[in-house]
């Protein structure tokens, strides 16, 4: 057989020199912007050729060339210089066009080298598919190359084995996160997890895997099947051609997922979107999606289908980030450089998840190189931020460490008058540490820290600062199971204090501290069946406030709010079952159990009467960790989907979720006066429920994306506040809070392109979010106890966001944004009371502030793109509210002379031009 296999690349090196032989005819060509069919069509004539290729891989090129007297092969090789496509030139005058690997007229070396590591039954083989080297040909030579997978037997056995591995950046080592392996044969497809690992259940013999990753060029790996084992897959990164840009490589999972209300960012676009000062910021990106808005101008807190910002779980690997947000708003906690994949669940959110009721933004940061040193920096007007990664141990241990900076105090001095005596600095550092331990064990550590204080032409100073720090240990058990351990811990920090008068110095103190444990699994039971389950643990430890002297002076007395102690603990598990190859089902359990714990003393009120100080009947003292009292129940996770033909689906779904931390705020945004406070025997937990239906469609070979999506939620004792609470060091907070129900709804419209020069995507929501409060008992209605909008309920929201390439180192970008005015509570009249003039309000949230619109718009340019030069560098030019819309963040009215007027605060009034210079090293 092994001499059958010789001769026949003996004849086909014969065919491919015959041919070279023929390509002798001398041609003329003047192409201008040609298309791959205007070229061939013309080469065909000229040369009596006969072209075959794929029209879809060719759809963007353009080709400018004018050439006399050359051969076929000198034209083809000038057409396609400096791109992804090549040729091949048969005996029998065919001319064969292909894009990706490069096609070579020789087997590969070693191709017919048994060196193969197999296995048996029950041992898994550990194949390294890629060399050391990062080259085109080792990508081309893994293709053709055949891999078997256990031990070689003589008859197969029939039956299905397991193949699993990690999927990984040839360049860097790196695990890719979703990227996605594929059997065209049986249909049957997985994609990897955040490190990288697939397993996959397939037919014994021989198959043909397709591999596509994010940003990587596609590729496809031919093993044989004896036994289950391991096929590790290295990854080539894709080099942008001049004719085209990518920015999705996931073309049909918008139809093909049973995951509905899911978006998936990558950091490539969202590099691309114009922002505030020219640095990249991912919640920026996030809020151009259907479905997400912001209350206003210079908040990094947002709203998620009808919910308010401190119902939406952030996470920066696994750990809670409680404050996403710099420098009044302007810039998010997460550095570009660092961030790898950003993944929004609004409406199937995973069992794994739990503890809010609108959504997980889940942010994962970068390995790390492995293969070797590199980094990057980047200068703007009012930032500098660095970073660095290498190998520690090449190939096993690496590390990579971000940190940014402002220097923003001239900015504010150049302001008008009344920000003269403003100033504003912040800091962030990122740190994560990996280390494959084994074939079976991966050891990840991360760390993240910031700080920010600011003061606005007064004395009063306000600091804030995260602090998260975790380990997780992955493991895989088996083929078909692996599992994550992971221990963590968060401590988010906040103050406000004032030195101007000795006398009187203050400073007020807030933390939320959290401890986590938490273990997730998946197995792999078969083709139609993934089952994952696990469990966790959070432990809180909240201060709602202290105030305390700030100078030696100060005659301020001590006043601390007891802290307050929580344990809550969750159970899951989850099924996905595909029932046919058009219907799937996703089912998921999660139980939750919260309790509330000492020290504490707690107030118990008259039944059915108003809390307040008249109304206590007597007081529980606990000890410390004492358990107070326990709320429980279970959540439900189930969505389906359902495939219409191979580019449309229709989805469903419904949720319900428990929330046992409350935000307590007189405000929209989030902000450093904001006070957190847990479920206790007097406020209840936030409860919500969500049922969504969608219908996906891709069309023009799936580079085009369209979605709509409708959905209704309810929501359950979320706190509103009464008129005139008090809520900063309120020790009996439940006082001057009120439980209110609310419900939402809306539809969600997206049209998203992801190949050619021209990419992006253009969302449109509609959506109403109210709230009821009828409770008599509770000593104070809202609007006569009707529904009355909540203050982020915004109905009209149109996002467009559009990439435009001219070539490989300059592009555009143009950002357009129009949303409806909040809601807010106007002074409608005055009126006569004991002698003086009062004000008479509308009913809360009556009125809107004016409507909201700002376009942005940036240029990038990169450097030249010599692969073996050093540095490589890029600068954007832009300017952020290119049509200087004053669009306001707040209104306020003041009393004046006995005249009540009215004032519009805006943030940015004018347009702002910004420029960044980015290195790569």
């Amino acid at each position: 057989m092994q001499k059958f296999y010789i001769a026949l690349a003996a004849l086909i090196c014969f065919a491919l020199k015959s041919s070279a032989q023929q390509d002798s005819k001398l041609i003329d060509v003047d192409f201008k912007k040609a298309t791959i069919t205007q070229m061939t069509g013309e080469l065909k004539v000229k040369t009596g050729y006969t072209f075959y290729y794929d029209p879809v891989q060719f759809d963007s090129l353009r080709v400018t060339l004018a050439i006399a007297r050359k051969t076929l092969s000198f034209v083809l090789e000038k057409a396609f210089e400096g791109t992804p496509y090549h040729y091949i030139i048969t005996a029998g005058r065919e001319v064969i066009l292909t894009r990706g690997a490069k096609i070579t007229t020789s087997l590969p070396s070693g191709y017919f080298d048994n060196t193969v590591e197999t296995t048996t039954a029950n041992a898994q083989s550990s194949v390294s598919p890629y060399p050391e080297d990062n080259n085109n040909t080792a990508g081309a030579s893994a293709e053709n190359k055949i891999y078997e997978i256990g031990a070689r037997t003589n008859k197969i056995r029939p039956g299905n084995v397991t193949l699993s591995g990690y999927i990984r950046s040839r360049k860097t080592g790196e695990g890719i996160n979703g990227a996605s392996i594929y059997d065209p044969e049986t249909k049957t497809g997985m994609a990897t997890d955040k490190n990288g690992y697939y397993t996959l259940s397939l037919p014994r013999g021989q198959q043909t895997l397709l591999i596509k990753g994010l940003g990587m060029q596609d590729t496809r790996r031919r093993v044989i099947l004896y036994s289950g084992g391991r096929l590790d897959i290295g990854l080539q990164e894709k080099v942008t051609s001049l004719k085209e840009v990518t920015v999705s490589a996931e073309k049909v999972a918008n139809v093909r997922n049973t995951t509905m209300g899911v978006n998936k960012l990558d950091i490539r676009s969202i590099k691309q979107i114009p922002s505030a000062f020219g640095e990249a910021d991912v919640l920026r990106v996030v809020l151009t999606l259907p479905g997400v808005q912001s209350v206003g101008e210079a908040t990094t807190g947002f709203n998620v289908r009808g919910g308010s910002a401190d119902q939406n779980l952030i996470l920066l690997n696994d750990a809670t980030i409680y404050n996403p947000s710099h420098f009044f708003g302007f810039f998010s906690a997460f550095d570009p450089d660092i961030v790898s994949n950003i993944e929004l669940y609004k409406s199937t959110i995973p069992e794994r998840f739990g503890g809010r009721l609108s959504s997980v933004l889940d942010v994962t940061d970068r390995e790390g190189n492995k293969k070797k040193y590199t980094g990057s920096a980047g200068i703007g007007l009012i930032t500098s931020r660095v970073n660095i990664e290498g190998p520690i141990v090449k190939d096993k241990t690496s590390f990579i460490f971000g940190g940014r900076t402002t220097y923003s105090d001239w900015l504010l001095k150049s302001l008008p008058q009344e920000y003269k005596n403003s100033s504003a600095s912040f800091y962030d550092l990122n740190l994560s540490i990996s280390h494959q331990i084994g074939k079976s064990d991966n050891l990840y550590v991360t760390g993240y820290f910031s700080n920010d204080k600011f003061r606005l032409n007064s004395d009063t100073a306000y600091g804030y600062s995260n602090r998260n720090a975790n380990i997780k240990w992955k493991h895989n058990f088996n083929p078909k199971l692996f599992g994550t351990l992971t221990a963590g811990i968060d401590d988010y920090q906040y103050s406000i204090a004032s030195t101007s008068n000795a006398v009187n110095a203050y400073k007020l103190n807030f933390s939320v501290k959290q401890t986590n444990l938490k273990a997730d699994f998946s197995y792999f039971l078969n083709p139609r069946n993934t089952l994952d389950f696990g469990l966790s643990s959070i432990y809180y430890n909240l201060n709602p406030g202290d105030n305390e002297p700030n100078s030696s002076q100060s005659q301020v007395t001590p006043f601390r709010v007891p802290l307050e102690k929580a344990l809550e603990s969750a159970l899951y598990i989850g099924d996905k079952y595909d029932i046919t190859q058009d219907l799937s089902v996703s089912a998921g359990l999660r139980y939750s159990l919260y309790a509330y714990l000492g020290p504490q003393t707690v107030d118990h009120y008259q039944p059915n009467s108003p809390k307040n100080a008249a109304n206590v009947q007597d007081s529980t003292i606990y000890r410390n960790n004492q358990v107070i009292n326990t709320y429980k129940g279970p959540e439900i996770r189930v969505s389906m989907r359902y495939t219409l033909d191979d580019n449309t689906s229709v989805k469903a779904s419904y949720n319900t979720l428990r929330q046992y931390i409350h935000l307590l705020s007189n405000t929209t945004a989030i902000s450093p006066t904001d006070v957190y406070k847990l479920s206790d025997p007097n406020i209840k937990p936030q409860f919500g429920q969500q049922v969504s239906l969608g219908l996906y469609r891709n069309i023009k070979q799936n580079s085009i994306e369209t979605s709509i999506e409708v959905y209704y939620k309810k929501i359950g004792h979320y706190l509103d506040y009464k008129s005139g609470a008090v809520l900063l060091l309120n020790p009996h907070i439940e006082r001057d809070v009120i439980n209110t129900e609310g419900k939402a709804y809306g539809v969600e419209f997206m049209v998203r392109k992801t190949e050619g020069n021209l990419n992006g995507w253009i969302s449109y929501t509609y959506s109403r979010t109210f709230l009821k409060q009828d409770d008599p008992n509770a000593g104070e209605t809202i609007n006569r106890g009707e529904f009355y909008p909540a203050n982020y309920d915004k109905p009209n929201d149109f996002n467009f966001t559009g990439n435009y390439r001219f070539s490989r180192r300059f592009s555009i970008s143009l950002n357009v944004i129009y949303s409806t005015g909040r809601p807010i509570t106007y002074p409608i009249t005055e009126y006569y009371y004991g002698g003086s003039v009062r004000v008479l309000y509308s009913d809360r949230n009556a009125y809107r502030i004016p409507d909201y619109f700002r376009s942005d718009f940036s240029m990038n340019i990169e450097g030249n793109h010599k692969i073996h030069q050093r540095f490589h560098n890029s600068w954007t030019f832009g300017v952020y509210n290119l049509t200087g819309r004053a669009n306001a963040y707040s209104t306020y009215f003041a009393q004046q002379g006995g005249v009540i007027n009215g004032y519009q605060l805006s943030i940015f009034a004018r347009p702002i031009p910004f420029v960044n210079y980015n290195i790569r090293f």
